[in-house]
């Protein structure tokens, strides 16, 4: 356990640390409260009785009147704990899950290509939960069990020394069968929480693939797997319950023989005339205050565990340095031109040692239309990945009118590019929103300006709610055309000088590519454009094409020029077109 994790983890009170002493102020009221009232009804049974009739009355009427206040603070203090106490957990959990969710939008490409997104969800959901949970049941729960332990060992031990150590005497077997039970509980639990994560990726898996389940009729199949894991899930419950069994059982079984033998023990002393009936009266009303501390505290141990071991995953990522950020001199070169060049780039993913680009060299000037064809895993899509820094270049540099990007600001670097990529992803909402994502300030008049430019406009206003139809999940509710066009949209709202066509058509019918390819040429005017393609009739109006291979570039020129030289991509037109030879 790191004192620095530690000190980490307290400084999140900070904010709200008048609100937190006023949770331990109210819980130490509302804990001596409970000490207070068996004192009141130990004075009640030894003093009142035996004062006059009209005089016990009028007593007991003050002390009864006395107890109800005490009752109803405890109410007050059990209220503002309850309410007040979750909400800093609450608020805690909210500025922490904005901190991860934060330095989420800063790390690179390169550490989600190695991340499943269950795995970052469940930190920012169950861990913050169990460090909430933590930060706020924690400190109150120590506060309260000491208060009312030692409290109420303090004051029996006052009314009667033997008695006090026969009441205590079970509180090591106690605390010993909770903490003993709790560990197995805790083991049972964990494979609760791994039965239904996996349950759920399952029910995730088969609900986002529901098409494909549907199209092979694998219905009985996915019912199958369902049971299976269900079951097992099932199997791992039936543990944890009968833990749970024991665990609360034994419990209430224990508690039970300290007030048995506190009963019987206060029996004897009576009878030994040791001991008067209303110390036995207040033995038995302190059994629950100093029984339910040891709960609390076998529960508390579980509930750290928990909540410091999410901590611990919480500051892992937090730990991770963004691989891709801005230099301290970095400098906004407002908007750029567009002419590129790759100097002796070199590039290989992470942990893998064998370079997808090696030394590449190209000249890309202003206004330029590039296309880049060849084979899968030649680096094509990897190469127009660096131009936005969405990875970093391994060796060599990529300069934008001159600058190497990676002296610029990269806000100002990614508002210069616009990208359409094969797999458009849309947010769930309205068609507005999803165009207005291009630039969040623009007016309703320059979104719709900004379809229709995209041809996008007609089929919007067919639905009958146009740009407030919402839709769906990643928009479903569209076909693969319309939303390649509200991609497009989205990019001639933001207005970039650098545009990157990633296989923009390649998933399109040839009806829907005839739009698209249409919208992307007009996108195109006066930009400097790299376009990957497949279908090579999409490029053949290309000012220059590049050939990419795993050996680096190893054709350029236009269409005509590359055909007469009878080389690699002449081969791949003739495949595509004519057939092979």
């Amino acid at each position: 356990m790191k004192t620095s994790n530690i000190k980490k983890l307290i400084s999140y009170y900070q904010p709200y640390r008048g609100l937190f002493f006023t949770d331990l102020g109210f819980a130490i009221v509302g804990s001596g409260v409970t000490l207070v009232i068996p004192l009141i009804v130990r004075f009640i049974t030894e003093q009142v009785v035996i004062l006059e009739a009209q005089a016990a009355f009028s007593m007991i009427i003050k002390l009864g009147a006395f107890m109800m206040g005490l009752v109803a603070l405890e109410c007050i203090c059990n209220i503002f704990i309850t309410y007040y106490g979750h909400m800093v957990g609450a608020n805690i959990e909210a500025d922490m899950r904005k901190e991860i969710f934060g330095h989420y939008q800063k790390l690179s490409f390169a550490f989600y290509d190695n991340q499943k997104v269950g795995y970052l969800l469940s930190r920012i959901t169950s861990d913050l939960f169990d460090i909430s949970e933590l930060l706020h049941h924690g400190p109150e729960d120590v506060i309260i069990s000491i208060i009312k332990f030692i409290g109420s060992f303090v004051i029996l031990f006052q009314v009667n020394r033997n008695m006090t150590f026969v009441a205590f005497a079970f509180i090591p077997v106690l605390f010993l069968y909770a903490f003993s039970l709790n560990k197995k509980m805790k083991k049972a639990f964990w494979k609760n929480r791994e039965k239904i994560a996996a349950l759920n990726s399952q029910i995730e898996d088969n609900l986002s693939g529901i098409r494909v389940v549907k199209s092979f009729a694998n219905e009985e199949m996915e019912l199958k797997k369902f049971h299976k894991g269900n079951n097992k899930f099932v199997d791992a419950k039936r543990e944890s319950y009968r833990y749970m069994a024991a665990y609360h059982s034994g419990l209430t079984a224990l508690i039970t023989m300290v007030t048995i033998g506190v009963l019987v023990a206060g029996a004897w002393n009576i009878l030994e005339r040791k001991l008067v009936v209303a110390d036995l009266v207040t033995f038995l009303l302190y059994i629950n205050n100093f029984t339910e501390p040891i709960k609390k505290l076998v529960a508390l141990t579980e509930q750290f565990q928990n909540g410091y071991a999410g901590f611990e995953r919480f500051e892992e990522i937090l730990s991770i340095e963004p691989d891709i950020q801005d230099k301290d001199n970095a400098i906004n070169p407002g908007r750029l031109k567009g002419q590129i060049t790759f100097r002796e780039v070199s590039f290989c993913y992470e942990n893998d040692k064998e370079k997808v680009l090696n030394h590449l060299n190209l000249e890309v000037e202003e206004g330029d239309y590039l296309a880049i064809v060849g084979s899968s895993g030649a680096g094509k899509t990897t190469m127009c990945s660096l131009i936005p820094r969405f990875y970093d270049v391994t060796g060599g540099q990529i300069q934008i009118d001159g600058i190497d990007i990676r002296d610029m600001e990269l806000k100002s670097l990614r508002e210069n590019i616009g990208i359409v990529q094969q797999d458009v992803y849309l947010f769930a909402g309205t068609i507005l929103e999803n165009i207005r994502y291009g630039r969040l300030d623009a007016s309703d008049r320059e979104v719709i300006e900004a379809a229709r430019r995209a041809n996008a406009h007609d089929f919007i206003v067919g639905f009958p709610e146009g740009y407030a139809t919402d839709i769906g999940q990643r928009g479903v509710k569209l076909s693969g055309g319309q939303k390649q066009r509200l991609s497009i949209a989205r990019v001639f709202l933001k207005n970039p000088s650098i545009l990157i066509f990633d296989e923009a058509t390649s998933a399109l019918d040839n009806e829907s590519e005839r739009v698209v390819q249409k919208s992307l040429e007009e996108l195109a005017k006066g930009r400097t454009t790299f376009v990957i393609a497949h279908r090579l009739s999409t490029i053949r109006n290309a000012k220059k094409i590049v050939v990419l291979t795993e050996d680096g570039i190893q054709e350029q020129g236009s269409h005509e020029e590359l055909l007469k030289k009878k080389g690699i991509y002449k081969h791949l037109y003739e495949m595509q077109f004519e057939g092979p030879k």
